[in-house]
């Protein structure tokens, strides 16, 4: 065997991290890194938060696994949190954002069949989406270079252009079950959609008589200021599916529904074996201790705020880098003129870390615990970054050409 012993599907950057503090990440020559990735919107309390530490390691020491044969009051809890504080009336613990995304699309389709409408399958999705890695989410997502040989795409998925109404109602046909979007597209490049837009989908789905299915799993948990991305337009989906930010690094995710939408999802339909464990139960319960926190909402869409403007300055002062800053609360995006691979390399040099996305944008994704002297911090580093990949500069001296 020559080379790695992994699978040769991740373009890795090199670097390896030994440990993590809040919004930092120690690697293993002892450099600090501001950590604005957090694991793709993950971490969203951080590295090693005192809080969800003692949660998992009370945990463990009791206990890991029984499967769901069994009552699992931490689920339980977390559930009724969950529910309490949002639109749902039902939710279902998965290990991950495409699980819950699966869930989602079954309990939309189980509703009609339970209605007596089996012949609604189809879902209507938007170009530039992303929900997951499975079969069925690659192809809810639709884009080919996830959906490229693997066989036959899943059918019963038709996409329409990003947030085009005129499109979707054109789509409506007999056999249409629901509406998938993302509230605010993170893969596709922070695209946000609007309120009015949501607002319009939501009296769409009413009139067909479709369910409305959000994907919060990258805008949802507080990452916009508020619990879920979706609240700011003052609508309430039918479904949501929602992950790495309620684990806060632990593998988890959940489907959330209304007591309507889950009707059809009885016993024996879904199930997984490791879904709702005890471990992921009390770190989410745990996330959830700080997140329903008073004032940390407010907080977030503070900090939020203090970044974007900063972020809008940078791009005043480097309009030949940034072509636009996108998003919304603590989930941002700077779209380049320069590639988005030659302003992330300036970042790591700079010691500050960003992830990738598409339309040639850099997402920032900070921990929602990040003070706002840390996004000052960040500001100057993005800023010396920028300077170092600008056309109109000698790189990291930050002299004009021809000066």
């Amino acid at each position: 065997m020559s080379g790695s012993a992994l699978y040769d599907t991740y373009a890795r950057n090199p670097l390896a991290f030994e440990r993590g503090e809040g919004v930092w990440l120690i690697a293993e020559d002892g450099e600090r890194y501001l950590d604005f990735a957090a694991g793709i919107a993950v971490n969203s309390l951080g590295h090693a938060h005192p809080h969800l530490v003692a949660a998992l390691v009370g945990q463990a020491g009791k206990l890991w696994h029984v499967s769901n044969l069994y009552e699992i009051p931490g689920q339980s809890r977390l559930g009724e949190r969950l529910v309490e504080n949002s639109f749902a009336d039902k939710a279902f613990f998965t290990n991950s954002g495409a699980e819950a995304l699966e869930c989602a699309i079954k309990t939309a389709r189980r509703y009609h069949y339970a209605k007596g409408a089996e012949e609604r399958v189809r879902i209507i999705t938007f170009e530039g989406a992303f929900h997951g890695r499975t079969m069925a989410t690659i192809a809810a997502g639709g884009q080919k270079k996830y959906l490229e040989g693997f066989g036959p795409k899943m059918e019963g998925f038709d996409q329409v252009p990003f947030g085009d109404l005129k499109a979707v109602e054109e789509a409506v046909t007999p056999e249409t079950a629901a509406v998938l979007v993302e509230p605010i597209q993170g893969e596709g490049g922070i695209r946000v959609l609007s309120s009015s837009v949501l607002r319009r989908l939501r009296e769409l789905c009413d009139k067909h008589g479709l369910l409305l299915v959000l994907d919060e799993v990258q805008s949802g948990v507080g990452r916009t200021g508020k619990l879920f991305a979706h609240e700011w337009s003052g609508i309430t989906p039918d479904i949501a599916a929602i992950a790495k930010g309620i684990g806060g690094g632990f593998p988890m995710g959940a489907c959330l529904a209304t007591e309507e939408a889950a009707s059809g999802m009885v016993p024996g339909v879904h199930g997984t074996t490791f879904g709702g464990n005890p471990l992921a139960m009390a770190v989410g319960n745990a996330v959830l201790d700080i997140l329903l926190e008073e004032d940390f909402f407010e907080a977030v869409a503070r900090k939020g705020l203090q970044l974007k403007q900063g972020l809008m300055a940078l791009a005043d002062r480097y309009p030949d880098v940034v072509e636009e800053i996108r998003g919304e609360g603590l989930m941002l995006g700077i779209r380049c003129k320069v590639p988005n691979t030659d302003l992330q390399k300036a970042m790591r040099e700079e010691k500050i870390l960003g992830a990738p996305a598409g339309e040639n944008v850099v997402r920032l994704l900070p921990p929602l615990i990040v003070s706002e002297e840390e996004i000052s911090n960040a500001l100057e580093r993005l800023e010396s970054a920028m300077r170092a990949v600008s056309p109109g500069t000698d790189g990291a001296d930050g002299e004009e050409k021809g000066s």
